[in-house]
């Protein structure tokens, strides 16, 4: 018995050794699920991966996430800041099975503020010649309101423009996760992820939770990503991810 938790424990550890670390982050996220268009979307699919939807449950329908994302933080494994220390991007992710059968997630597409940060690990982020992001929060006798605009735009046409206001509930924080990220442009690279995050879901047209959005307006599209929003996407949640802290390697 021992022998063999032993062998276990050496187990883990070379394939702990196999990842070498890139950086830690926190941040804080708005995610957008969203069922689009399945051939737009199996055009950004490199061969060998396939939509991975869910059946059931708050991602029910889901093919694509919109996610904008204020990376608060941001460290190298020797804890000094990456680069400016900090950003803000707007990235879109796919839930797909690799060729394996894993499930994954394949970042298809996104808009950066940082110029050093396009095209990105993933080789798909475009510089955005626009990029504004406000987020304020207020209190008093009442439940604390939330807003959030974003208005991200790249000089080729491609935008996203997000206004939202909300109530703030209690969020559930989920317990730590292995997830991969793999690039649309160059299958073959992933980022293992290593996350935990609290998530309060604002809307959800399948689970129902009681509705705090109070305000909400969504413009995306143009240039490549304009078949992807084309009318007739449809919004399943309204996801706010209030922190998520993230450890990323790769092989």
């Amino acid at each position: 018995m021992m022998k063999t938790v032993i062998g276990a424990w050496i187990a883990l550890a070379c394939c702990a050794l196999a990842e070498t670390p890139v950086e830690s982050s926190l941040e804080s996220r708005f995610q957008l699920d969203l069922q689009v268009p399945s051939a737009a979307l199996a055009t950004f699919l490199p061969a060998g991966f396939t939509p991975n939807i869910a059946a059931q449950g708050p991602a029910k329908d889901c093919n694509l996430r919109l996610v904008f994302i204020d990376r608060v933080t941001v460290n190298g494994p020797d804890g000094k800041p990456v680069g400016k220390g900090s950003n803000r991007l707007v990235y879109l992710a796919a839930p797909v099975k690799d060729a394996s059968g894993a499930a994954v997630q394949l970042v298809i597409g996104g808009l950066t503020e940082d110029p050093a940060d396009a095209p990105g690990p993933f080789g798909v982020y475009l510089q955005a010649a626009t990029h504004k992001m406000q987020r304020s929060a207020s209190s008093g006798s009442g439940p604390i309101v939330a807003s959030q605009d974003w208005d991200f735009a790249a000089s080729t046409g491609e935008h996203f423009q997000m206004r939202i206001e909300y109530e703030r509930g209690a969020a559930n924080k989920g317990n730590p996760t292995d997830v991969r990220f793999y690039s649309a442009k160059n299958p073959g690279f992933y980022q293992l992820s290593h996350q935990e995050q609290v998530l309060d879901i604002l809307r959800n047209a399948t689970t129902n939770p009681p509705d705090r959005v109070k305000k909400f307006s969504l413009k995306a599209g143009g240039g490549a990503y304009a078949k992807l929003f084309d009318g007739t996407e449809k919004l399943l949640s309204w996801d706010n991810i209030l922190w998520i802290q993230r450890s990323v390697s790769v092989p």
